[in-house]
């Protein structure tokens, strides 16, 4: 993920998922506790499956950039996930 554009499109993406996420949760009060924690559990797994990519490039002797998309590409996985899945309704 060198070129900065993938870098914007995925800070827009999980501003608005976050964005539409926040509505949801202000429209359903009563539910949120359990959104939340499937939230919460999903950012880390995807911060852990991360952390464990990066190590292992670092580990194959990858260039930073490489290091970085590797880190990144489970996030970015799961942030056009709920994207997708916030579009279909």
């Amino acid at each position: 993920m060198s070129n900065p554009a993938a870098y914007a499109l995925f800070a827009w993406q999980a501003g608005w998922v976050f964005a539409l996420r926040s509505m949801q949760l202000g429209s359903d009060p009563a539910g949120a506790s359990v959104a939340l924690a499937a939230m919460v559990a999903e950012k880390q797994k995807a911060f852990t499956d991360g952390a464990f990519a990066a190590g292992r490039a670092v580990m194959a002797g990858a260039r930073p950039d490489v290091v970085a998309a590797a880190a990144l590409r489970p996030a970015r996985r799961r942030v056009s996930a709920n994207m997708r899945a916030l579009n279909k309704g």
